[in-house]
């Protein structure tokens, strides 16, 4: 199995454009489509962000944990708060970062190169993935002059398949949980809102829906990708 050829094309069109660090990830390919889940690299990742448009919103912290197969590489996790120059306003109620906080954080450029850094040849891993997927692209337009193109496997994507059996409407999913998909295995709650944390819960809640999925036959990243 390969990935189709518009997937192809926008990575190759944005490969051409991008500088800096994104250039250096396109340098690396993505993982094919027909990688088995157990040898298969992700990179868990969350944004914490002053709103949800990212046409208007901003960035102010990115967590991010690697998946290699069945195991996740806690070693490797890191988390950046963002020097993103603007107030987070009314967003700090909800992930705690202060405007003192972020006046302190992390160069956009270096923070962003870390992540890109840790994705490479590897598919990206979020729950509710719209949020990271166009957050992270903008901002590699912002700095590097292209978007970012990389396979994408949401875990409320996944939950809302195994609850509904196929029903897929990633409208509707997006009012499902995190923390209500974890409940389905039993796993502990974690404090929301913290990048780093909701990376490694996603982390642990994919391992947990891939188990359930592996019942029914062997798995690929093509079988579970939302592109």
């Amino acid at each position: 199995m390969t990935w189709s050829p518009f997937f192809g094309l926008r990575r190759a069109r944005a490969a051409r454009r991008a500088t800096g660090a994104l250039g250096d990830f396109y340098a690396v390919p993505a993982p094919a489509a027909d990688t088995p889940l157990d040898d298969l690299g992700l990179l868990a990742v969350d944004v914490e962000t002053t709103g949800l448009n990212p046409q208007v919103d901003t960035v102010v912290s990115m967590g991010h944990v690697p998946v290699d197969g069945r195991s996740i590489l806690l070693g490797s996790a890191a988390q950046h708060v963002l020097d993103a120059g603007v107030a987070v306003g009314q967003s700090a109620v909800f992930h705690g970062i202060t405007d003192d906080a972020l006046a302190e954080g992390a160069d956009l450029d270096d923070a962003m190169s870390a992540v890109l850094a840790a994705l490479r040849g590897r598919a990206m891993l979020a729950h509710f993935a719209y949020i990271e997927r166009h957050f992270l692209s903008r901002l590699c337009e912002r700095l590097y002059g292209a978007p970012l193109v990389v396979p994408v496997v949401c875990t409320l994507v996944l939950h809302d398949s195994l609850v509904n059996r196929g029903f897929d409407d990633e409208a509707r999913a997006g009012q499902l949980r995190l923390w209500t998909a974890r409940a389905r295995y039993g796993l502990p709650s974690y404090p929301a809102h913290d990048a780093l944390v909701d990376a490694l819960a996603c982390a642990e809640l994919y391992l947990a829906q891939t188990a359930e999925l592996g019942q029914l036959g062997t798995l690929s990243l093509g079988a579970v990708a939302t592109r």
